[in-house]
């Protein structure tokens, strides 16, 4: 009977798994790399995030401020209180609950019918065979690459030439094309596996079926970030809704800060302005709370997709 060394293994013990190799992952940093890591990437990331916050944080606090403590030698951050003075103000020198109605009714009607022709056009270009589809996607992009600021004149002479002046419709119809969210969703249609419509096809369900069944359903992410940026541009929207109102009645939230700065021409209406500047970008902060969990995976999806 042989007998074991006692440095060989018993071939009949079970094996004991060895401490996993060190990969690295638990080392840590070097003095090197940390730095590269704060310069390379915090740093850059605390700069471009001090540029967007401080103006509004300033903003904010002097919404809250008196004249004199804007308007000063003596600089002044936190406002001596909490005075909503300037938010009655801005409120009642000029009708601004008409304005933000104005802007309600523009962003959601003009925002739903652009996201629902980015859907359409996009489903088109990807899933509807017809003569020249490429050829359409071609002027599509090159309508990204022209400034909105060359079809101003041509799209006043049409808008005022069919009645469309100082009215809500007369400043939805010009932008209800978006090139960008067609872009966007049609990049995103791309990426969906064909064995699903397929599935569909044969079922005999219908394009429209396919669509709103199956297509929109597993593409809310980028239907969402089209929607936010939608909402965020007819909003903001400052230069078409100036030129084609001049009526209180028909004034968006951006132009009636004009007519507000107007009135408020004086040093002591700086702290009013500030404050219908916040009234205006407060509902815009509200929905992208709401949306910006979809927005890296809506821009994400379709990115390598040619």
């Amino acid at each position: 009977m042989t007998s074991l060394s006692p440095v060989d293994p018993d071939p009949a013990a079970p094996a004991v798994p060895g401490p996993a190799p060190d990969l690295g992952r638990d080392r840590p940093l070097s003095r090197r790399n940390l730095i590269q890591t704060i310069v390379g990437g915090y740093l850059p990331l605390l700069i471009a995030t001090l540029v967007v916050f401080l103006p509004l944080l300033w903003m904010v606090l002097s919404s809250f401020k008196q004249s004199g403590e804007i308007v000063t030698t003596d600089l002044k951050i936190l406002p001596e209180s909490l005075n909503l003075d300037n938010y009655r103000t801005a409120m009642t020198t000029v009708p601004f609950a008409q304005f933000f109605l104005n802007s309600t009714i523009v962003t959601l009607a003009g925002a739903t019918i652009k996201v629902i022709l980015a859907i359409l056009t996009a489903y088109a270009l990807v899933f509807v065979r017809f003569p020249f589809r490429n050829f359409i996607f071609v002027l599509i992009l090159v309508a990204l690459m022209v400034p909105p600021q060359v079809s101003i004149l041509p799209n006043f002479i049409l808008i005022a030439g069919i009645g469309g002046k100082n009215t809500l419709w007369g400043i939805i119809l010009p932008g209800l094309g978006t090139a960008f969210g067609t872009f966007l969703l049609r990049q995103h249609f791309r990426t969906l596996p064909n064995s699903i419509l397929e599935s569909a096809e044969m079922d005999g369900a219908g394009h429209w079926r396919r669509l709103w069944q199956i297509v929109v359903p597993v593409s809310v992410p980028s239907i969402a970030t089209v929607a936010l940026v939608t909402i965020v541009t007819e909003w903001n929207d400052y230069i078409w809704p100036l030129i084609i109102t001049d009526r209180p009645e028909t004034m968006t939230l951006p132009v009636g800060l004009t007519l507000l700065q107007n009135s408020e021409s004086n040093a002591a209406g700086w702290g009013v302005l500030m404050a219908g500047a916040v009234l205006v970008i407060v509902p815009i902060l509200i929905i992208f709370a709401a949306l910006q969990r979809y927005i890296v995976a809506g821009l994400t999806q379709g990115s390598v997709t040619g």
